[in-house]
């Protein structure tokens, strides 16, 4: 019998999964006429069995396509599996026998995961209870560790980087301050590199607390100087010098049940008091989620689904596929459940940046806002 492979979506979405699946999917048929299963809406899909067959042509002509075909979930672990009472209360139960009985009678032969640091660690408890998993890396916060970059990162800089341009444009015609919020949970990787892309001015991210005072100082310096406006891009998961974080809403039932988001409306209330200078905020949100993958993120994508693919049609399981360098590299699956990649607050771009003229919302002495003062005689 020809080998069977089942392949899952995890977690949000992000372009470049139905790179993945495309590519998992005509590696395993072309290589050794394999049969391919997905399973719908990620685990959710696994727990309740809904799955679809993948042909060839299924798998054809979604290269460019947002979103995925299989659909996603990202409430749906297995081992805290939500399910609504009739009183409409929301209870978690355990149902991950339940998710191994119906891979087993699936017949497939490993479990394709796609996904961030949730869906990878499920996958990791799941190989714990017997399912074969092979892991591939997904995520726009490029905060999972193993990899040096994950699919769907180059597409959310883009978005945000084309979003940096088209503020410049009318933060400079009503010489305002323009306020650039971006997402990353807790990790400043879209902020650090669309602000350093897009010529930010200033750049908060979650690794480095910031001051206000010490924002404003700098703000102020750069209008004393004949700068007019300026651009601040900020990770949602920034943290303040006291330590906390903005948290939008808090979902009882998500697998993340505290949503971040809102700081940009925060700094955009206490640059205003602080320095007198019209302040305007900007949300980007999901945005960085949708639309066609970047070139980049295309080709690692079917880089990623290639060699997961070969993975599990060799029988190495337990491993997640990364990029190391320009390598692909495999990762036991027990190395990457439950961390995170963050960035390190002296990271070289972050020292780049620094040496551009960029604040952090730091120490002074760490920031240019000293050298700033002194050309400029203020």
């Amino acid at each position: 019998m020809p080998p069977r492979l089942a392949i899952l979506t995890g977690g949000g979405d992000c372009p470049g999964l139905n790179a993945v699946i495309r590519a998992a999917a005509k590696t395993a048929m072309l290589e050794q006429q394999a049969e391919i299963i997905g399973f719908e809406d990620g685990f959710a899909g696994l727990v309740e069995n809904r799955t679809r067959w993948l042909d060839y042509l299924s798998v054809s002509g979604i290269l460019t396509q947002g979103g995925t075909i299989l659909g996603t979930n990202n409430r749906a672990d297995p081992f805290r599996y939500p399910i609504n009472g009739d009183d409409g209360a929301v209870r978690f139960e355990d149902l991950s026998d339940r998710a191994v009985e119906n891979f087993r009678a699936s017949k497939a032969d490993c479990l394709i995961a796609v996904g961030g640091d949730g869906t990878l660690t499920i996958a990791h408890k799941l190989m714990q209870k017997g399912i074969p998993c092979v892991g591939v890396p997904k995520t726009i916060d490029n905060d999972l560790y193993g990899t040096d970059q994950s699919f769907g990162f180059d597409s959310a800089v883009t978005t945000a980087t084309e979003a940096v341009d088209k503020l410049h444009t009318t933060a400079q015609a009503h010489h305002r301050v323009m306020i650039l919020e971006v997402m990353g949970r807790n990790a400043g990787w879209i902020a650090l590199h669309s602000g350093l892309a897009g010529g930010g001015d200033v750049i908060l991210v979650p690794e480095i607390p910031y001051r206000i005072e010490i924002v404003a100082n700098f703000l102020l310096t750069r209008r004393r100087a004949g700068k007019r406006f300026s651009i601040v891009v900020v990770a949602e998961g920034v943290r303040a010098a006291d330590g906390k974080q903005v948290v939008s809403r808090r979902v009882a039932d998500a697998a993340e049940p505290v949503r971040l988001g809102g700081i940009a409306y925060r700094l955009q209330d206490e640059i205003e008091q602080a320095t007198g200078m019209s302040t305007r905020a900007v949300i980007l949100g999901h945005l960085q989620r949708g639309g066609t993958p970047t070139p980049f993120d295309r080709v690692l994508a079917s880089r990623f689904g290639h060699e997961a693919a070969l993975l599990a049609l060799r029988g190495q399981y337990g491993f997640m596929v990364g990029l190391q360098g320009n390598s692909i590299v495999h990762i036991p699956l027990q190395d990457v459940a439950g961390r995170q990649r963050l960035l390190s607050p002296d990271h070289e771009l972050v020292s780049l940046a620094r040496s551009l003229g960029t604040c952090f919302g730091d120490d002074c002495s760490r920031c240019t806002i000293a050298r700033v003062c002194r050309a400029t005689g203020f």
